[in-house]
């Protein structure tokens, strides 16, 4: 895959996440377009599988509808809210600290900027680039495993981690496509262009596809 086939692949990538078979797209519309509920689901959804996170935010959310709800929740109270996402522990540690953050820093909102979103407990840049685009419809390149992986696969670019994935696409992808590539690329990774096994047989975009590192049988 080349740059030039950049507008073919989003439009295959767009219908393909439309079908709504995705995890992913049961997350968004259960983190809703409120800054804070993307924040907290976007903490949560770190090294945990999204079918798992949408179980927890549903959960979560019964009770935490703000940050005031937050804090009056103690770190084991959290913590039982949140099982079993990923090091849910360190995860109820950063939320427990999260809403006198957000007051001590941003006066009780959350900041509309990936330098002042990575001042706060539990936030990185990835979790910063998809609050951008997700809550505040900013353009950002928010980079997770299946970016980096799908890119690389396609032969679009050759980078070593999502760090590098994410700055060589600040580069070279134009801007018209930042704000909805992570939603995109990741409802293909976890139904088509899988990590194992890719249905490449099906796949709506494999004629560009360099099929980097995937077998031919």
């Amino acid at each position: 895959m080349t740059f030039a086939d950049i507008p073919f692949a989003t439009r295959m990538l767009a219908r393909e996440y439309r079908r709504g078979l995705a995890p992913v797209t049961v997350l968004e519309r259960e983190r809703t377009r409120d800054p804070f509920r993307i924040l907290v689901a976007t903490i949560l959804s770190a090294r945990t599988r999204d079918e798992t996170t949408v179980k927890v935010v549903q959960r979560l959310f019964k009770t935490v509808r703000e940050p005031g709800d937050l804090a009056r929740l103690s770190v084991g109270q959290i913590e039982a809210l949140i099982y079993p996402t990923g090091f849910y522990a360190t995860k109820a540690r950063h939320l427990k600290a999260l809403p006198a953050a957000l007051n001590r820093l941003f006066g009780g909102s959350v900041p509309k900027t990936i330098p002042d979103l990575c001042q706060l407990p539990g936030v990185g840049r990835k979790t910063a680039n998809l609050v951008m685009t997700a809550a505040f419809d900013k353009p950002a390149i928010c980079v997770d495993v299946h970016v980096h992986r799908l890119c690389n696969r396609w032969g679009l670019i050759e980078t070593k981690n999502p760090l590098e994935t994410e700055m060589t696409l600040r580069r070279l992808l134009p801007h018209r496509y930042w704000k909805r590539w992570n939603s995109y690329l990741v409802a293909f990774g976890q139904t088509v262009c899988t990590p194992r096994r890719p249905k490449c047989g099906g796949c709506p975009i494999a004629r560009v596809c360099a099929r980097i590192g995937v077998g031919k049988a």
